[in-house]
């Protein structure tokens, strides 16, 4: 960005000033757009508003796009892939288009955008509080770029001021239909206002409530005598808000002039949201304020972005420097590296990876890497546990269902996969998906298409997949319980994550890491780590890797007291595997009885290894555990599952 622009806070400013001071619409956009062009020369925004029939865009603001180019897209026809603004609005979210030539959002626009010098074009839709389409906010600049994060706080808050501007004006515009007909009779009038949706109150030149509408009393629960009351500001405002605005209040309204201020009000269930309050003097034949109306605009939305956005950026700060060198990812060992090289090899490409390794390993976190690395990275990232979800359900849960599809489908659910458009769905647990849901995982791959259950028209998407299992897939393919087919176009890309046995040299970083996050949640700060606390954790074979070590170290910087980090070394001991039955502990029995006893578990589950009713969980041992013990003894789980009864 263009280090002497004008703060944005200072353009907020003035664009709120210009809203309550009853500026035209289309001044106040421009204006906003003014502010947000003023941060680069090579920056154009535009502002679209929604036409009456619901189905078109149209540009209203932003004085550096070419006019050509908005003469080419009025009116802007609503659609998935109309370009950034049509995709936005039709999607009602964020949508970032990093390179106009080759984004297959923009194959029906794209040579008149480039020959108007459009390259990048990030949009946001603008959505009312009950997430109606108002428009979109565009960004578009002349070469490639992808938004950096005080790019997207940048568009969020342009876009929010915006929703604002627009949703002003149309309170404003019902405001003064009313006013129109005071003649009529104050009872009228009074039923006008009831009729507007947003809060009006009418006030005496001190300020006291005369009057306020319906939406008044059914946000606060008050009746009209309770808000006509004198401690009506007291029962409704945030006592924190009615302190620190006492005196700049008394002064306006002494002034005779507009004013707004933002306060807290308090909602019939208790809870306090934060408000737009506009103070509008109405004025008799002979100048003389008469009477003020208050009218208020719901900002808790925006108004908790800005405090999250706060913290983040103070979280953010706090991890500058800290030990590690990819992403989340901590460690410097050979084989972690070797991952890592991979991940920024196959990040920029298409490709879809298989991520295989032990429970615990991390492969969410290279997952996410991998996605954060992509062209991608400005959509969504959908993840999808598939071992979570009901087998009767996955196929809803992937891919969605149409109304009336099953009982219970009342109305049209949009699947994870049509969430993903765009962006990357990454499926954890893939081994465990029944056989249909890996016919139509298939078909995602191989056409980017599928149909929603109960749907028979196709759905077309544009997903990066990204898989991630800790069984042995190829062994499953062998024995019949996953299709070789998918399998192959699962592991174009295959990446192995090592488990923290085979990475000792990570363990200590991973300590002083995980130490360090733990204290500073719990207030606490650890100077020294014992030395035989140390010899403990580097010695132990983590059975359940970085998971079981994080597990380790948070319950230790819970009960440690002082300054010395130390760990009960009983924590370390292999805990005596849970019993079938009272009398007979699994680690108790030999080789043969072993054998015996899975077998007998997998027979009662039906073949299944995880989940609360699963062999796992029968037999109480960790489910890697059951895994390797089934895959080290040769038991085909798989022949367990024909003993299933057939449901009726």
């Amino acid at each position: 960005m263009n280090q002497g622009a004008i703060p944005f806070d200072s353009g907020e400013h003035q664009a709120l000033r210009l809203i309550a001071g009853g500026a035209p619409l289309i001044e106040v956009l421009n204006n906003l757009c003014d502010t947000v062009d003023a941060y680069s020369p090579d920056l154009m925004t535009t502002v679209m508003l929604l036409d009456p029939d619901g189905k078109r865009l149209r540009p209203v603001a932003g004085r550096r796009v070419p006019q050509g180019w908005i003469d080419a897209i009025s009116p802007l026809k609503i659609g998935p892939r109309a370009g950034s603004c049509g995709a936005a609005a039709f999607l009602k979210r964020r949508v970032i288009t990093v390179d106009i030539s080759t984004d297959p959002l923009w194959d029906d626009s794209r040579d008149t955008a480039t020959g108007y010098g459009l390259r990048a074009s990030w949009s946001q839709p603008l959505l009312s509080k009950d997430g109606e389409v108002l428009g979109t906010f565009a960004m578009y600049y002349a070469q490639p770029r992808q938004p950096s994060e005080s790019d997207l706080r940048l568009i969020e808050g342009a876009a929010n001021l915006a929703v604002i501007a627009i949703e002003g004006e149309r309170s404003q515009a019902a405001l003064r239909a009313a006013l129109d007909q005071v003649a009529s009779s104050e009872a009228e009038l009074r039923t006008i206002l009831d009729a507007v949706p947003q809060q009006i109150a009418v006030l005496g030149t001190d300020g006291a409530n005369l009057y306020a509408n319906q939406a008044v009393m059914d946000y606060t629960g008050l009746s009209k005598e309770e808000v006509m009351r004198q401690d009506f500001r007291a029962r409704v405002f945030h006592p924190e808000d009615i302190e620190r605005l006492r005196a700049e209040r008394r002064d306006a309204l002494l002034r005779g002039v507009r004013f707004e201020n933002e306060q807290r009000i308090r909602r019939k269930d208790g809870q306090y949201r934060w408000f737009l309050v506009r103070y509008s003097p109405f004025r008799d034949e002979n100048g003389k304020v008469v009477r003020w109306y208050a009218t208020g605009t719901d900002i808790d939305d925006r108004k908790r972005a800005e405090e999250r956005t706060e913290k983040e950026n103070l979280a953010l700060r706090e991890e500058i420097d800290r030990s590690s060198m990819f992403e989340e990812i901590v460690g410097s060992s050979d084989a972690l590296r070797k991952v890592l090289a991979q991940v920024a090899k196959v990040a920029p490409t298409d490709s879809t990876v298989l991520i295989t390794g032990e429970t615990g390993t991390g492969k969410e976190l290279i997952a996410r890497a991998l996605h954060r690395r992509s062209r991608r990275a400005g959509r969504a990232f959908i993840v999808v546990n598939c071992a979570a979800i009901p087998q009767s359900l996955i196929a809803s849960e992937l891919f969605g269902h149409e109304k009336g599809a099953f009982t219970g489908a009342m109305q049209r659910r949009t699947g994870r996969f049509e969430a993903a458009d765009g962006g990357t769905i990454f499926l954890d647990e893939v081994g465990e998906l029944p056989m249909e849901a890996q016919v139509a995982l298939l078909r995602v791959l191989q056409e980017r298409e599928f149909e929603r259950v109960g749907g028979t028209e196709p759905v077309r998407v544009d997903v990066r997949v990204l898989a991630a299992t800790n069984r042995d897939l190829q062994r499953a393919v062998d024995a019949g319980a996953f299709r070789q087919d998918l399998f192959y176009r699962l592991n174009v890309f295959p990446l192995h994550l090592p488990p923290l046995r085979e990475r000792p040299g990570d363990i200590r970083l991973l300590v002083e890491y995980l130490i360090d996050r733990f204290a500073k949640k719990t207030g606490k700060k650890f100077s020294e780590i014992t030395q035989r606390t140390l010899q403990l954790l580097m010695s132990y074979d983590w059975p359940g890797n970085i998971r079981e070590l994080q597990n380790v170290i948070e319950r230790a910087v819970v009960l440690c007291e002082g300054e010395i980090f130390s760990v009960d070394e009983t924590w370390l001991k292999r805990e005596q595997v849970g019993k079938l039955s009272p009398a007979v502990p699994l680690s108790a029995t030999i080789a043969g009885h072993e054998r015996e006893l899975i077998e007998r578990a997998l027979a009662e589950t039906f073949g299944r290894v995880s989940g609360p009713r699963g062999a796992a969980a029968k037999l109480g041992i960790p489910r890697q555990t059951l895994e390797s013990k089934i895959l080290n003894l040769g038991i085909d789980k798989n022949r367990f599952k024909s003993l299933r009864p057939p449901s009726h």
